[in-house]
């Protein structure tokens, strides 16, 4: 054997253990379930969770690969949607919403919440916070906690509040369980509660007619795909009325709505990508315990405030996170 074929088998060799790494380097399959409009990777909670990802390790493209669904409002089709997941094999689905975390559940296959699902002891997606103990695990916020600091920022804009209209869906179990954790707070400091369950779209003319014949003081809409893909509707009626209303999702602020406070979407994303890394790595969703957020938003909007003639206190815009002009 001459010297360069020695050298040539050398340098096979030395190279040849990488190749054999980089054949067999695992590539994770991703799934994402919504009932509302699929996740997209570059905007969005999407672009939250895949730039957490990409922190972590696990790049679109490179050794991860995405599988996206969304039902674009039509909930029975989730399951379905579901069970296209299971089929592409993915190890873990990323969930908005009760109905999507509801689904994944009942495939078996392991699911983090990223938000939107409501309480999950109460619903039945895990035996406890601390202990899930099935298959499911992930970010879900304290409906009681948060109903009651919306009330305490719709008393501070309108004192003489007496009567609140509160519009959630009825088909969503994770939205009435949070529609009654607030009608039990404003019940709990006074306030009457004006019940405006809806089902589909053409509910929303029933709730305003309901609301014309006796109107309300304010406006709580609990958001899920239904309530948002009609939060224009809601907008336009509270300012046609000039009634003050808050929302859950900062992004129907930023539509025109007067002001919202929830969850600060960018924690929960980024802690959720943080659970999928450590399933990734071999943890089971049954000994990761369910986390709360720990960052909330409160958004205003002076510009919709002028509009129906409402005058934002001052101590109330200082409370602000972000104020829209």
């Amino acid at each position: 054997m001459n010297r360069r074929e020695l050298i040539t088998l050398m340098g096979g060799a030395a190279f040849w253990p990488f190749a054999a790494v980089a054949q067999t380097a695992k590539v994770y399959r991703i799934g994402t379930l919504t009932p509302g409009l699929p996740i997209v990777a570059q905007a969005g909670p999407g672009a939250i969770l895949f730039d957490a990802l990409a922190k972590r390790g696990y790049v679109l493209g490179q050794n991860l690969v995405l599988e996206s669904r969304g039902a674009a409002g039509k909930i029975d089709l989730v399951p379905q949607m579901m069970q296209e997941l299971k089929a592409a094999n993915v190890d873990v689905v990323v969930t908005i919403s009760y109905p999507a975390a509801a689904a994944a559940k009942a495939s078996g296959v392991t699911t983090v919440l990223a938000s939107g699902s409501g309480d999950p002891v109460k619903t039945g997606l895990v035996e406890s916070l601390a202990r899930p103990g099935g298959t499911v695990t992930g970010i879900a916020d304290d409906a009681s906690m948060l109903s009651t600091k919306r009330l305490s920022l719709l008393t501070a804009l309108s004192p003489k509040l007496r009567r609140i209209a509160m519009l959630w869906n009825m088909e969503d179990l994770g939205m009435s369980l949070r529609y009654q954790a607030s009608a039990q707070a404003a019940e709990g400091v006074g306030i009457t509660v004006q019940p405006l369950g809806v089902r589909e779209p053409d509910d929303f003319n029933a709730a305003f007619a309901a609301m014309t014949r006796d109107p309300p003081d304010a406006i709580l809409m609990v958001s899920d795909s239904l309530t948002l893909l009609n939060r224009k509707r809601v907008i336009d009626y509270a300012a046609e009325h000039r009634l003050p209303a808050i929302y859950e999702a900062d992004s129907i602020v930023r539509d025109g709505g007067l002001m919202s406070y929830g969850a600060d979407l960018q924690e929960s994303f980024d802690r959720a990508a943080a659970m999928v890394d450590h399933i990734f790595k071999g943890a089971k969703p049954a000994d990761l315990p369910v986390e709360q957020p720990t960052r909330y938003q409160f958004v205003i909007n002076l510009k919709t405030a002028k509009s129906i003639g409402l005058e934002i206190p001052p101590t109330l815009t200082a409370l602000a996170d972000e104020v829209i002009e």
